[in-house]
């Protein structure tokens, strides 16, 4: 069983930055392909960006393009998500997602594991 625990959330004004950690507790994340899931007030689960084992990144969603960054370090079994330029609809739960089933990386659909989520609030 794979467990994920993000941190890194906070209050931040608009225009502000934040990042995310996701902390792995499996070996195999080296292998690993992960990403960052959100879900904002009263829309559904939406995929934010992915990263592949080898640390090539798969896609960002739309909204995220050029302000937010994905990255790892497989050494220490960690993801982060950088996040710049925010916005007041960047607000929602952020999860670490792991556990890639197949089809489209930003659907949620496509991960098994996922974190408890950190709280991201701009205002």
């Amino acid at each position: 069983h794979v467990q994920l625990v993000e941190s890194g959330g906070g209050s931040v004004q608009a225009g502000g930055s934040l990042r995310l950690s996701c902390a792995a507790s499996t070996g195999t994340f080296r292998s690993a392909c992960m990403g960052w899931i959100r879900q904002v007030s009263g829309k559904e689960r939406e995929g934010v960006a992915t990263i592949l084992s080898g640390g090539r990144v798969t896609d960002y969603h739309a909204s995220v393009k050029g302000r937010f960054a994905i990255s790892r370090d497989n050494a220490n079994n960690m993801v982060w998500l950088q996040m710049n330029s925010l916005k007041p609809e960047d607000t929602g739960m952020y999860y670490c997602a792991g556990g890639y089933k197949g089809g489209s990386y930003l659907a949620p659909s496509a991960w098994t594991y996922w974190g408890q989520g950190t709280q991201v609030t701009v205002s």
